[in-house]
């Protein structure tokens, strides 16, 4: 039983991290189209200028989008069917955890000085970054927006991780496009 309880918070920190990892990704797209008559792609520049990062993560993204896009079977083209745009944004994740315990301090008790155990009453405080990436495809004969793939999760620091981080997210999201056929 005592083994189990010093598990338990490995146990616990583990079951987190793991959870952490994924992204949540979501999709939305016009019914009207077909999507089998869309063949070749080009980036919205303008679109692209307003997604508020760094040029080098709007460069690791399109890059990532790209690479999905040519895997299934998608041209990149000067005149293309449909134009590839982004939007970003990003927030603090805050959390605070009560449920620490351990080693007391030196001091006096019921049965004079000594060490003891009991709850630590301080909070664990951590900060995450979580971001939120927005993939439309627009028709450029109508104009219209005719999808948008959405991913959310924990962003990485870590600049060795940052660009499969990228990659996942793009992947995760990708993954809806092109929505199932009605067929």
């Amino acid at each position: 039983m005592k083994n189990l309880f010093k598990l338990l918070p490995l146990l616990l920190v583990t079951v987190f991290m793991t959870s952490c990892s994924s992204v949540k990704v979501a999709a939305d797209y016009d019914k009207s189209a077909n999507f089998d008559n869309y063949k070749t792609f080009a980036f919205f520049k303008t679109g692209i200028d307003k997604a508020e990062i760094s040029d080098l993560d709007k460069r690791r993204i399109l890059r990532a989008i790209e690479s999905e896009l040519l895997a299934q079977g998608y041209t990149k083209s000067e005149n293309p069917d449909i134009l590839v745009s982004i939007f970003t944004k990003s927030q603090e994740r805050v959390s605070v955890y009560n449920n620490n315990w351990g080693v007391g301090a030196w001091g006096w008790g019921g049965f004079g000085p000594g060490w003891g155990w009991g709850w630590n009453t301080q909070p664990t405080v951590t900060t995450r970054s979580e971001g939120t990436l927005f993939i439309d495809l627009i028709d450029t004969k109508k104009k219209e927006l005719i999808w948008q793939g959405m991913g959310t999760g924990y962003l990485s620091k870590n600049m060795e991780k940052k660009e499969e981080r990228i990659k996942e997210f793009v992947s995760e999201v990708m993954k809806k496009y092109p929505p199932e056929s009605k067929n």
